[in-house]
């Protein structure tokens, strides 16, 4: 049986699975996303979170550790040096998950992850540099009645035309 046995193997050995891995990993910290299967992506989420952790304190000590699992300085570089000060007061939850369907070969689930600081889409107005909210001043009554005059003949103007036709 196989009770409280939660890592997911993905029919690979050991070294394979840890090279793969690691490979992973330092593709999505060099490249901020990447597309791959829904069971990968999750076991890739597993290996890479504490990695992120760990990038919040530079030290050699943490360098040496990050350095052993991922095997590539440059994704270590740019883990320690840009990743980290985007994530510094995230508590945890540094990769996003989307699902993207079925691949067309072998209809695989397929799924993006990346990091959530860096997609534009979901980054708020109010952490993007200059980003101001807008804010408009209400007028007098008279000037209300006023506007909703011309937008009643507007409207007036609309349904003449839809007559017409």
């Amino acid at each position: 049986m196989r009770h409280g046995k939660k890592f997911n193997h993905l029919s690979r050995t050991a070294p394979h699975r840890s090279a793969m891995l690691s490979n992973m990993a330092a593709s999505l910290i060099l490249h901020k996303r990447i597309t791959t299967t829904l069971a990968k992506a999750k076991a890739l989420r597993k290996y890479v979170e504490p990695l992120i952790t760990k990038s919040k304190t530079d030290d050699t000590h943490n360098r040496r550790m990050v350095f052993s699992e991922l095997q590539n300085k440059f994704a270590v570089t740019e883990l320690f040096k840009e990743i980290s000060v985007k994530i510094m007061d995230r508590p945890g939850g540094y990769t996003r998950i989307l699902k993207k369907g079925q691949r067309l070969g072998d209809n695989a689930s397929m799924a993006m992850i990346e990091l959530v600081d860096y997609n534009e889409t979901y980054v708020s107005e109010s952490k993007k540099k200059g980003a101001k909210t807008s804010r408009r001043k209400r007028g007098s009554g008279a000037s209300k009645k006023e506007s909703g005059a011309a937008a009643n003949d507007a409207a007036n103007e609309v349904e003449d035309t839809d007559d017409t036709e």
